[in-house]
């Protein structure tokens, strides 16, 4: 059970297949993809900045409080780095177990607590060529003092 961060396209099938388990009669995935817009305005691509250290090891706290709170039996996810086009996959969680509810459940948590709590932040690109950071707000106030002295984020803040 893993939580990881990459910078090159997410394996969907790869991914899926680490979960597999013939004990387990339930496997959940979500993958959230680039849309094409977001608040009104038409998105180009998006951008992510990940301050890694700390989203990998927060992302494996997540994974491993999953683990502990249902009955599971896998469990992973992995959120992209870098710049990402249209209907790209930006983050994948999967959890797999013996019965549906568990692993619906569990997977919630995961994506939930993730997007909570994990140093990333989302550049969106739009059509118009403007740029704007988004949903920066409470991961960079939980996570300033760790942050800042990464490479490109303390311009967030200003």
């Amino acid at each position: 059970m893993s939580f990881l961060v990459s910078h090159r396209a997410i394996d969907v099938t790869a991914f899926r297949a680490s979960l597999e388990d013939h004990g387990c009669g339930a496997a959940v995935f979500f993958e959230g993809r680039v849309r094409n817009h977001n608040d009104g305005r038409a998105v180009a691509k998006l951008e992510y900045e990940i301050y890694e250290p700390i989203a990998i090891s927060e992302g494996q706290r997540i994974v491993d409080e999953a683990a502990r709170r249902w009955s599971i039996e896998r469990a992973g996810g992995i959120h992209r780095g870098g710049l990402l086009t249209l209907g790209e996959v930006a983050v994948i969680v999967g959890v797999a177990s013996a019965h549906r509810d568990e692993a619906f459940q569990a997977a919630r948590y995961i994506i939930d607590e993730a997007k909570h709590r994990l140093p990333i932040w989302k550049r969106e690109h739009y059509l118009d060529g403007t740029l704007r950071w988004v949903n920066c707000q409470r991961c960079g106030q939980a996570q300033h003092k760790q942050t800042a002295s990464g490479p490109g984020h303390s311009t967030i803040f200003e």
